[in-house]
């Protein structure tokens, strides 16, 4: 009983925030969705850029959450905070980088999409003004990465709501009211960032104050930080370039199919964010029994964790399979696309069966902080993807790419499976 409580009081809220982040992604295809397929790839497109760039800095959330909730556990205040100001650091010094080198960015980025003509001019207007959130979407993940390693999953939830609902009334405003177009949907989301780092920083200073004589101390077993977020950072890497590629080699098979990777990958975020909870409550209970040395919480953790992320993926399986076309509709009007995904129902229905258990292992080995463990088994699952893709393009066409993900995400968790119960006690 004891252990459902501990998961449900962080994973509840954040299930909550975690669905709520791809509304506003839902919210911005929606907008442009409704304004022609173009706007909608486009949107797809350039947002799928972000998330290359964003997602392979996703070390700084994940590395955090592992090393404060062991710190957590040992009762180190001081290490807590220096694990934030590393996180900080590493931030701001990235972020300036990703805006000096924007221009270079966005054609490489625009060139691997294989964009050209009005949809490449469309996602640019909306990378040139999205770039400038660089900084607070970084901070975000530090911020919220704190908490969730204080076992605190309030504030992060009450960080998403205010992100979202200011990113949502402004993108409406803008594109709506002031028709601004893709560049008022980008610009929505800056704003609601920024919003999001202020509140965020007057939530520390109110909740737990930082330990300010830590700024100095921040060089202070910093190998072990940059050891640990390193091969978080390559593992990230390998996993936005897997779906990096979904977008990128959709547009092959014409603007149609890239129009429905957008609504498919839509689906499988709904699926994944809500899942994520868990892993979320995993990071944060995992590494908080290790930092106390309790293995028989610790595993007990792990077994709930998965049975409740399996009775999520049977929900979302169900919803799938009986509603793709209603659902498809949140995102466009246009009916060949809503048609096509009604044809994919078997695949969206298989999606979250097989993928809840890749989501609460990668939870488990954040808050193990076994980053070596995450990089590899990454390594042998996007090798499966391309192995499955470029093997059955000539025969599935656009399809090939969806089986591909079904058994990427399987690959995943067999050998995160395997990592686990074959060197568990390592991996610790």
């Amino acid at each position: 009983m004891r252990i459902n409580k501990e998961i449900l009081r962080l994973a509840i809220p954040n299930i909550l925030s975690n669905i709520s982040v791809p509304l506003i992604s839902s919210v911005d295809t929606g907008l442009m969705g409704y304004q022609s397929m173009g706007h909608l790839a486009a949107v797809g497109a350039a947002s799928m850029i972000f998330n290359f760039l964003y997602w392979n800095f996703g070390f700084l959330r994940m590395g955090t959450t592992g090393l404060v909730a062991q710190a957590y556990g040992r009762k180190d205040e001081q290490e807590k905070s220096r694990v934030f100001f590393q996180a900080v650091i590493i931030a701001l010094l990235i972020s300036g980088l990703l805006i000096v080198f924007q221009n270079q960015l966005g054609d490489l980025g625009l060139s691997f999409m294989n964009l050209d003509g009005d949809l490449a001019g469309l996602s640019r207007e909306y990378f040139n003004v999205r770039i400038w959130d660089a900084p607070a979407t970084l901070l975000i993940y530090i911020i919220m990465a704190w908490f969730f390693g204080n076992q605190n999953a309030f504030i992060p939830l009450l960080l998403t709501v205010v992100i979202n609902v200011v990113n949502i009334v402004t993108s409406v405003i803008f594109v709506k009211y002031m028709d601004m177009g893709i560049g008022g949907v980008a610009l929505g989301s800056v704003i609601g960032n920024y919003v999001g780092v202020t509140v965020g920083l007057i939530a520390m200073a109110w909740k737990q104050p930082v330990i300010l004589r830590s700024i100095a101390d921040w060089k202070s077993d910093f190998l072990r930080f940059f050891q640990v977020n390193k091969d978080i950072f390559l593992r990230t890497v390998l996993l936005s370039c897997t779906f990096f590629m979904m977008y990128s080699q959709s547009i092959i098979f014409g603007q149609l199919s890239l129009a429905v990777m957008v609504v498919v990958l839509q689906f499988t975020n709904w699926m994944s964010y809500a899942i994520d909870g868990f892993a979320y409550a995993c990071e944060s209970l995992v590494g908080k029994y290790v930092g106390e040395g309790n293995s028989v919480l610790l595993n007990a953790t792990i077994k709930k964790c998965f049975q409740f992320a399996f009775g999520f993926a049977l929900m979302f399986s169900a919803l799938y399979g009986v509603f793709p076309g209603l659902l498809s509709k949140v995102f466009t009007s246009d009916m060949e696309v809503i048609e096509y995904m009604v044809s994919l129902r078997w695949w969206l229905l298989i999606i979250p069966l097989i993928g809840f258990a890749s989501y609460i292992w990668d939870g488990i080995f954040v808050g193990l902080t076994a980053s070596k463990a995450m990089r590899n088994t990454m390594a042998i699952s996007f090798a499966v993807f391309l192995l499955v893709y470029y093997g059955t393009r000539e025969w599935l066409g656009f399809q090939s790419l969806i089986l591909a993900l079904c058994l990427y995400l399987l690959a995943r968790a067999f050998a995160q499976s395997f990592l686990y119960f074959k060197y568990g006690e390592e991996l610790r």
